[in-house]
């Protein structure tokens, strides 16, 4: 590493200002920050120093989401071999095929290794174009402004892969993920300036333009000819009775062992991140329990026999089924586009959890609810904090009056 060190540092006077190559600066600083700390940190008096910069608050946010990484990679396999096992079919065709053995792996529903390697071999393509095709937007924008790239975009391109279904094409994953960098990031000024979620952005564009590819029964399990529909598409049609007709215990929906995206499928694991958010004070627990809260009430309240069947719901399937948990945890909790104040934190978490309910409820068309919903919150955050802040000074000029 010292070698590396010295070379960077040799060919740094390239790339300041005056240097040959000094258009290609953004380039040399994210390599450079990528692999050492940034040498402008503040060292002396008066300056407030603290442990944690960009960096690594973006590793803390890829640690608490490696867990859903894992088990995602593991039900996609899973519900794979499952599936192949059912159909008769042996083996699976083309380059993915090849790797298998040569991975050691085969097609064994109850071997781990097995159901995590296939299931890897489908995350691993789609997150390569990710970082290939955001990075690149990421970087003509950083050069043309002059600008640092940010480390934001590698939590960007985590998230964007995990809430995507297996067997997306993977030229729509370019094409989703430019529209959320560009679209939903970098024409408000990049990071720190964008009031949307760029991953859910990325997800809506897809969800809108090619329905087809990202929803409906035939996407989740990665086996040609195989249909099985989510537990939530499930429920929109036949409600609770349709979940219990599937074999789909609550247990398997917790853990993550049903038809889902890469890698939201299991509430266990995004609890598990979110222990670690709230311990490290990356994420705001607040906005994480008003998620919950705003979906949890509705359901009790207005839960019971209708002619709606998701009417018949308990909110704890709710919380289990569909991306709600690791909407709640790792995507309403982004700082940038979610209400800043305390008592904004509360109401905007609310506010993600009723639309959610209402959403699934009263509109069984888009049985999710939960990406709509953030979506739909960081456009109110800023006048949430508006209204949070005007009231509190107020209240304060009341005191003094």
């Amino acid at each position: 590493m010292k070698r590396f060190r010295s070379f960077l540092d040799r060919m740094e006077p390239l790339f300041v200002p005056g240097g040959r190559l000094e258009k290609y600066h953004a380039l040399f600083e994210m390599v450079d920050t990528l692999f050492y700390s940034p040498p402008d940190v503040a060292r002396t008096s008066p300056h407030i120093r603290d442990a944690l910069d960009l960096k690594r608050v973006m590793i803390i946010v890829v640690f608490a989401v490696t867990p859903c990484a894992m088990l995602g990679m593991w039900n996609t396999g899973f519900q794979a071999n499952t599936a192949m096992a059912a159909m008769g079919v042996s083996g699976i065709e083309g380059w993915r095929g090849m790797l298998m053995p040569l991975l050691g792996a085969g097609y064994d529903p109850q071997s781990v290794y097995d159901c995590l390697m296939q299931g890897l071999l489908y995350f691993l393509p789609i997150y390569a174009v990710t970082m290939a095709a955001g990075g690149i937007w990421e970087v003509i924008f950083a050069g043309v402004r002059n600008h640092e790239i940010n480390e934001g975009f590698f939590v960007t391109s985590l998230l964007y892969t995990l809430i995507l279904p297996a067997t997306i094409p993977l030229w729509q994953v370019a094409v989703g993920i430019s529209f959320g960098v560009v679209v939903g990031k970098e024409v408000f000024g990049g990071t720190g300036k964008n009031f949307l979620n760029p991953a859910l952005v990325g997800r809506a564009f897809l969800y809108f333009a090619y329905p087809v590819q990202i929803s409906g029964d035939a996407v989740w399990t990665t086996v040609d000819g195989f249909s099985g529909a989510t537990a939530l598409g499930v429920s929109a049609i036949d409600g609770m009775s349709g979940i219990v007709a599937s074999g789909l215990t609550w247990s398997q929906a917790f853990f993550g062992q049903m038809q889902g995206s890469l890698g939201e499928t299991s509430a266990l694991a995004c609890l598990l991140g979110a222990a670690f958010l709230i311990f490290t004070r990356i994420a705001s627990w607040r906005i994480m329990v008003a998620v919950f809260a705003g979906l949890i009430i509705p359901s009790l309240i207005f839960s019971g026999e209708s002619a709606n069947p998701m009417m018949s719901m308990p909110w704890y399937w709710h919380i289990v089924v569909g991306g709600f948990a690791f909407g709640a945890i790792f995507m309403a909790t982004d700082p940038v586009s979610s209400a800043q104040t305390n008592a904004g934190k509360w109401v905007f978490g609310l506010l993600i959890g009723f639309m959610t309910w209402l959403i699934r409820v009263i509109n069984p068309a888009f049985p999710e609810g939960i990406m709509l919903a953030i979506l739909f919150a960081n456009i109110f955050a800023p006048v949430i904090d508006h209204f949070v802040i005007r009231a509190n000074v107020k209240r304060r000029l009341k005191r003094h009056v």
